[in-house]
């Protein structure tokens, strides 16, 4: 991502991402008319926006549940030391696992905070012994959600 100023964004451009945040599969022509721009004006400005890499990427959000993976569970990750080699060997194993749907760096008692999915307790009982055997795990304890109470896409500008 390219280095970009304080303000670079303008009231345009934010009406452009919220329109995009909404429905990724807008074409141009939709866009601009969203927005009140011409169709070339339009592209440009997405085009600038994905060249400064304040538009990361397009994807489709599939709903987890019609998958057969309703479950969410928080898992925190507590390394056997915090050196950068043992940090960067959790870390490049950790992408190799898929139900692995987001992972941080943590500040304070854990050193690793996972959300993943799962189909069950017994699916997680599975993903829970390969997580156990990553490198420098300690320890993970686990905490299933029972409810989703907010989940957001699109990010407030």
């Amino acid at each position: 991502m390219k280095d970009i100023a304080p303000g670079a964004v303008d009231k345009i451009d934010r009406a452009i991402l919220n329109e995009l945040q909404k429905d990724g599969r807008l074409s141009n022509v939709q866009l601009a008319e969203l927005v009140g721009l011409s169709e070339s004006a339009c592209l440009r400005r997405v085009r600038l926006l994905e060249q400064n890499g304040i538009i990361d990427r397009y994807v489709m959000l599939v709903d987890q549940g019609a998958i057969g993976k309703p479950g969410n569970v928080f898992v925190r990750v507590t390394l056997d030391g915090q050196q950068r080699e043992k940090l960067s060997s959790f870390e490049e194993a950790i992408t190799t696992v898929p139900e692995v749907m987001e992972c941080y760096l943590m500040s304070g008692d854990v050193d690793y905070l996972l959300r993943v999915i799962v189909k069950d307790t017994d699916d997680y009982l599975r993903l829970h012994n390969k997580l156990t055997g990553l490198p420098g795990v300690l320890r993970v304890q686990s905490s299933f959600a029972l409810r989703t109470v907010v989940s957001r896409t699109s990010l407030p500008l």
